[in-house]
């Protein structure tokens, strides 16, 4: 193999570009030249493509976001729109494909490798934890520090005013966000799809709490069953009004800023290994990290997953916030 290309797809997330950096340098290192794709599949088929070397990932590891830009495809839904795309990959002489993103990503490219016979090696870009066959994807590590940073100034503030806050966060379908931020940040209450929400057993807790507490910090994940951090929080301030009661919605701080060291070495050793994966003939497989090693999961299989969460961790929960 002597060229292969990379892009960032579906949601931005810290990390991608230190991934970006490890695949660009270990391809050079293995005699490869690189193409970057900017705009994702968009721009595979649209022909953004840009020759990447070493000096165009310098000084990239620290920043968030992603250098190559992403976007969602509508067009490369269409076998016509793939079409395109697999013209300007032969049309720049492109043998294997490095695609850092999600679970649609991943989708479309399996798809689209086997309609066309090009190899695809994924690498987990997602902020919500939620790929089967990876212990952390990248951008989860930062997401997680930058809510609980967040939280820890709105504590500042719901003391000094005895406050109670819901602080909803990203994850749609998935609450790992919540629930390790909201361990860290020694939250009151965490309410995530995972686990129906009973607003009634939450009042009741609020009304047997500690009195004295000067603060209490509610974490909310945004496809919580009980329709969000306003419509809980409503509910709650018209049967416990003596609370001073405030909702803050984090929103996509959580998707930007510098990745954690943590998310560093992880995206470079998944960038690394993803270009290795298509030097051993590898195709349609994402790179993940499972207890400290380096793991290869078909793509059929690192989907988007609801699984159970650990019983122990909402337990401690719930005694922690006694």
């Amino acid at each position: 193999m002597k060229k292969i290309a990379v892009f960032t797809s579906g949601g931005d997330s810290p990390g991608m570009n230190a991934c970006i950096r490890a695949v660009v340098r270990t391809a050079i290192y293995h005699n490869m030249e690189v193409m970057g794709i900017v705009h994702g599949y968009d721009g595979m088929i649209n022909d953004e493509f840009i020759p990447l070397d070493a000096k165009s990932v310098a000084n990239i590891i620290h920043r968030g976001g992603t250098i190559l830009k992403t976007a969602r495809s509508k067009e490369f839904l269409t076998l016509e729109g793939r079409k395109k795309a697999f013209a300007n990959l032969k049309k720049h002489g492109v043998e294997g494909v490095i695609v850092i993103g999600g679970d649609g990503s991943f989708k479309g490219a399996l798809e689209f490798s086997k309609e066309c016979d090009i190899p695809f090696v994924g690498c987990p870009g997602t902020i919500d934890n939620d790929l089967i066959g990876t212990d952390f994807t990248i951008g989860y590590d930062t997401a997680i520090n930058t809510v609980v940073e967040a939280v820890d100034k709105i504590r500042d503030t719901a003391e000094s005013h005895d406050r109670l806050f819901f602080v909803e966060v990203m994850g749609r379908d998935a609450g790992l966000i919540a629930l390790r931020a909201g361990i860290g940040v020694g939250a009151e209450a965490i309410l995530i799809p995972e686990t129906k929400t009973d607003v009634e057993e939450l009042i009741k807790k609020l009304e047997s709490g500690r009195k004295n507490k000067s603060s209490k910090i509610i974490l909310v994940a945004e496809g919580d069953d009980a329709g969000g951090a306003f419509k809980i929080a409503e509910q709650v301030k018209q049967r416990l009004p003596y609370y001073d009661t405030r909702v803050t919605v984090l929103g996509h701080i959580q998707r930007g800023g510098s990745p954690t060291a943590m998310e560093r070495v992880n995206a470079s050793r998944m960038g690394f290994a993803a270009v290795e994966a298509l030097m051993k003939n590898e195709r349609n497989i994402m790179i993940g990290i499972v207890d400290k090693q380096i793991t290869y999961t078909p793509f059929e299989h690192a989907v988007k997953h609801i699984q159970e969460l650990n019983p122990d961790l909402m337990r401690m929960v719930n005694i922690l916030s006694l």
